[in-house]
């Protein structure tokens, strides 16, 4: 979806817009398909520089920011698993995800106490070799929001980027009846 989707449109319409984000001020932000394509190639050589590889699961606790957009677009093109997970999850909901999907990285809003709810979960469970902060900083994490900007804004698709059967994306259904259960989904999924 990243390469073929996303980047085919920035090729051909780059000013179109894609989206308007609306922060909590009602300070507009528009971005255009180029944008979406510069930022998540620059989130693609920010995340491999930190040691994520295709196939590294990666929960995205973002709630409805820009960073978003760019983050997950990035772990596709770089073949990581994108794992959106809510900011209302507890200590313990964020454990159960992290130990049931093998969590290897985090990039988590600064906003409220969401970082301070991960840094707990992370004394039970030491699978985390990389912590990422947006939208404000905290002693241990890396700064998304200064440092992902510092990347080339080109990236290229190889013959061993992720397609077609490999996993794209794990989401947790509700767990309204139980514990939450983990879904995978592939590349064909969008």
């Amino acid at each position: 979806f990243a390469f073929d989707t996303i980047d085919r449109i920035a090729e051909t319409n780059p000013d179109k817009q894609a989206m308007i984000y609306v922060d909590d001020d009602l300070q507009e932000k528009a971005i255009t398909f180029s944008d979406l394509k510069r930022n998540s190639n620059r989130c693609a050589n920010y995340f491999t520089s930190l040691g994520i590889r295709k196939g590294d699961k990666v929960m995205l606790i973002l709630k409805r920011h820009w960073q978003f957009w760019y983050t997950i677009l990035g772990l596709h093109k770089i073949g990581a698993i994108a794992i959106p997970a809510t900011n209302q999850l507890k200590v313990h909901d964020i454990v159960f995800r992290f130990e049931k999907a093998n969590v290897s990285a985090i990039v988590c809003t600064a906003d409220g106490n969401t970082a301070e709810q991960v840094d707990s979960a992370i004394e039970s469970y030491d699978g985390i070799r990389v912590k990422i902060i947006a939208g404000g900083s905290r002693t241990g994490w890396k700064s998304f929001n200064d440092e992902y900007q510092l990347y080339s804004t080109h990236y290229k698709r190889t013959k061993a980027s992720a397609k077609g059967d490999d996993p794209m994306v794990m989401l947790f259904t509700s767990g309204t009846t139980g514990y939450p259960r983990l879904v995978v989904q592939n590349y064909k999924y969008v």
